[in-house]
């Protein structure tokens, strides 16, 4: 399960639009990554980061909000389909100061992303970033079947609540620009967002602005008529107490534009009517019944107190790029030692990697609708990696749930011991976005060291 992606702050700095402002340069801070090849080794390549146009003032050329706080401004942006091309076609989106005001700095191969920026009405809480070919100006696209992908993580700092979360989207190249008209910043201003959850809270996509049926649902966020849908490839959701890696499928291909039933809304009772999986396929080794692999401290086997080296593996039935998709197989490594994946038991067999055949088994020991099968499973998933995925980069806290679905007893009303209940030690009282903001506000997490290339090259000496 994944909630809304992430919790914004007040405006100008959790806005958006989708024609380049003037008011703001934009630089999109420099990061290194690896790709590496079976036997000539591993390349340095130069890209950068750019941040999510969500978190961007976007004015009307003159300096004028087109959105405050949690509203659009009526004349500029007003509520009606005509408004809502309107918005898109006279509003500027801004560039972004990054680290002063998103904490979001890079060093090397290293990204830090700080939780709690500034103080006040004008605080910025987490961050979405993609990564980006700078040569190009549009993001990077990762084609991981048959490949591993491998990077550093330290999630020292992140308490109950919180969540550093790395994974892939099956957003467009070009962040849309192409595609419509009206999008005249594309990647380059971090456009055109999406997600398995077919998040409503986008406020511009298809060169559109989300007016319609706009309701605030926090002091600087909201939902509009629109969600965003897309393939979902979560690599890392974590903080120092859980982690899950969850693929998610959708029935549709590239970032697609959702209203009513396809966008499987809870609140009309059609999450699994809906175009994408969201509940996904989680390997998490608490909720799966191994509470002593991983957390802080040398009692657990993956000491979450510590940076450590996550690899992932995308293995094809054929072991060619051309096969389907059959397994997702992840290892560590920590203080240069591999530590293997936890073997977990999930009815009468045993499992340490993601099949078709756990996640089908999961679900029925879990109670849980099989939506992922349903939709396609892991030849779906693959079928994706072929189109090529953008790597999302964000930390965030969830006005949703409090993020008790990752680190806590959820639902919070179900017996703990009913299998697949007990996620994480948090106390279901924990994650409260208000109390975790003003008691973690230095909380940070660091992606490093990034690697992609065929299987077995990324860790070879």
């Amino acid at each position: 399960m994944k909630a809304i992606s992430v919790a914004l702050t007040l405006s100008p700095f959790a806005v958006v639009g989708q024609k380049m402002g003037n008011l703001q340069t934009e630089e999109h801070p420099t990061l290194t990554m690896q790709t590496c090849k079976e036997r000539s080794g591993c390349t340095t390549q130069e890209k950068s980061v750019v941040i999510d146009a969500n978190w961007r003032w976007t004015e009307d050329g003159t300096g004028t909000n087109c959105y405050t706080g949690n509203l659009w401004n009526e004349e500029l942006c007003p509520a009606t389909q005509a408004g809502a091309e309107a918005c898109g076609a006279n509003c500027t989106l801004e560039g972004a100061s990054y680290e002063s005001t998103y904490g979001i700095s890079t060093s090397g191969s290293a990204l830090k992303l700080g939780f709690v920026t500034g103080s006040g009405s004008t605080a910025n809480v987490g961050s979405r970033s993609y990564l980006m070919d700078e040569n190009t100006n549009k993001y990077e696209m990762f084609f991981l079947k048959n490949r591993e992908f491998t990077l550093d993580v330290d999630v020292s700092t992140l308490p109950c609540g919180l969540n550093g979360a790395l994974y892939f989207v099956e957003m467009a190249e070009d962040g849309g620009m192409s595609e419509f008209e009206s999008n005249n910043a594309g990647a380059a201003y971090g456009t055109g967002y999406c997600d398995a959850q077919c998040p409503h809270d986008i406020k511009y996509m298809n060169g559109e602005a989300n007016v319609i049926d706009w309701v605030p649902t926090s002091s600087n966020s909201g939902t509009g008529h629109y969600g965003s849908c897309c393939t979902e490839l979560d690599i890392w959701e974590a903080n120092s107490i859980s982690h899950a890696t969850t693929p998610h499928v959708c029935t549709v291909e590239g970032q697609t534009r959702c209203e009513g039933t396809e966008c499987g809304d809870n609140a009309s009772g059609d999450r699994y009517n809906g175009v994408c999986d969201k509940d996904g396929c989680d390997f998490a080794p608490f909720r799966l019944g191994n509470t002593s692999y991983y957390g802080p401290g040398d009692g657990f086997v993956l000491d979450s107190s510590r940076p450590f080296t996550l690899v992932t593996q995308f293995i094809t039935s054929d072991g060619s790029d051309s096969g389907d998709l059959s397994e997702i197989r992840r290892f560590y490594v920590q203080d240069g030692e591999t530590i293997e994946n936890p073997m977990v038991t999930v009815g009468d067999n045993t499992y340490d990697s993601i099949t078709d055949q756990f996640c089908s088994e999961q679900k029925s020991v879990f109670g849980d609708t099989d939506d992922f099968s349903a939709k396609g499973g892991l030849k779906a998933m693959g079928e994706a990696l072929d189109r090529g995925l953008v790597l999302v980069m964000s930390i965030w806290d969830d006005y949703d749930v409090n993020m008790l679905w990752l680190d806590s007893t959820y639902p919070t009303d179900a017996d703990q011991s009913t299998p697949g209940v007990y996620r994480g030690t948090c106390s279901t009282d924990s994650g409260v976005p208000a109390e975790v903001e003003a008691q973690y506000p230095s909380a940070y997490v660091t992606y490093s060291n990034i690697k992609f290339g065929p299987i077995g090259s990324t860790t070879s000496s």
